[in-house]
């Protein structure tokens, strides 16, 4: 089915090129494009890359990268990106990746979760939901991973534009000395936040693990709980005193709105897909801590 739809997308690309003699819809002078998975990564791209290059991202924010299919436009855009720059795990690339690097062989793909110490299936404590080979995938939701990925990101433009590589290192220095602070900023709010929290969707794991937290999910391996499931995790959450249950605008939040309302504790809508990567962290914690959130 799968390979059905790509060949539709596909036939409708074709057509939208021939449609435009060749040309997307992008301006004829312009500058070079890249093409992102996700909204986060464009941030951390834009933010090294500068005014070097166009950023365009595929997965649109408030739309779920697990089920995610690419437009024609967007299969249009892609074919005239200099490179696809991709998270490494997530539920789009794992089932569209291949397919477009076959189709696209000229453009490079590069996976910025490379260096990263990943979340595998062994370490049962602190996911709860893992992709191909085991991964668990939310990687950039966490300031020790976004470093890393900022310079994968760096070496990536410096290696598509030699001339600006000296600019690139300076602004990815700076997006690196603004993610230090925002992990010191987490760490003081968490100094008296709480430890434990439940979450819909498994997107934080990567920070659970960096600031010692314990995540529980409601969502097991993409499956919704049984009644008797959820009477366990309203019972895991009154043993670890839950405070905070975050919800993601893309999954359904029946089950977290029946847990909070049977442990009476609060909902906090979150948005780790959001290209405000810094505010987004930032929230979390300030969740945690109790205190509100500042836009």
């Amino acid at each position: 089915m799968k390979s059905y739809m790509f060949g539709l997308l596909l036939a409708g690309a074709t057509l939208l090129l021939t449609a435009c003699g060749g040309q997307s819809r992008r301006p004829s002078v312009e500058k070079p494009l890249l093409t992102v998975t996700i909204e986060p990564l464009r941030y951390f791209v834009e933010a090294v890359g500068g005014t070097c290059f166009d950023v365009t991202t595929i997965v649109p924010e408030g739309t779920s990268p697990e089920t995610y299919d690419p437009t024609p436009q967007q299969l249009v855009d892609l074919a005239q990106s200099k490179a696809y720059l991709q998270v490494g795990y997530i539920g789009f690339e794992q089932n569209w990746i291949g397919r477009l690097k076959e189709n696209y062989p000229d453009i490079p793909f590069f996976n910025l979760s490379s260096g990263i110490e990943l979340i595998r299936e062994k370490d049962r404590e602190h996911q709860g939901h893992v992709h191909a080979g085991g991964v668990e995938p939310h990687v950039w939701n966490s300031a020790r991973n976004a470093e890393i990925m900022t310079d994968n990101i760096c070496a990536v433009l410096s290696s598509l534009d030699q001339a600006h590589s000296g600019i690139f290192m300076h602004r990815a220095d700076s997006l690196k000395q603004l993610i230090r602070e925002t992990d010191r900023e987490i760490r003081r709010l968490l100094q008296q936040g709480d430890r434990s929290f439940l979450i819909y969707h498994p997107a934080l794991s990567y920070f659970a693990r960096d600031y010692g937290l314990t995540q529980i999910c409601i969502e097991e391996n993409g499956k919704e709980p049984s009644p008797a499931q959820l009477q366990q995790l309203i019972r895991r959450c009154r043993d670890e005193q839950v405070r905070v249950i975050f919800v993601q605008q893309e999954f359904d939040e029946r089950n977290a709105r029946l847990i909070a309302a049977e442990l009476g504790v609060r909902l906090i809508s979150i948005h780790p897909l959001s290209y405000r990567w810094q505010e987004e962290m930032l929230k979390v914690a300030q969740a945690l801590a109790g205190q509100p959130s500042h836009p």
